[in-house]
């Protein structure tokens, strides 16, 4: 499931710089997740970036748009098609993911 930012965010912007897929924004009132550029950070940490930085925790997984670790993988790849250390830990499935802890 893609990661989303609920009401309470308070608009600090801690956890855009740290985005892998740069899929946060700054919406309207409060900053954004692209669902299409998340990837919860699968390929590049074993936690979601943006969860680890937020200092009132409303970057959190989205009930309503559940992925599988695979789909999340497969577009990491996608989103980096240069990105040859990520294509090598996934070549040998050796890559972090928050489903693998």
């Amino acid at each position: 499931m893609a990661t989303h930012i609920t009401s309470d965010c308070i608009n600090c912007g801690a956890c855009e710089p740290e985005c892998p897929n740069e899929a946060i924004s700054e919406g309207d009132e409060i900053y954004v997740i692209d669902p299409e550029l998340c990837t919860e950070c699968v390929g590049f940490y074993d936690h979601e970036a943006c969860q680890a930085v937020c200092p009132v925790e409303c970057c959190i997984p989205d009930p309503n748009h559940r992925e599988e670790e695979k789909l999340l993988l497969e577009r990491a790849v996608r989103l980096h098609p240069d990105d040859d250390e990520l294509k090598k830990r996934v070549a040998v499935d050796s890559f972090p993911s928050r489903f693998r802890k």
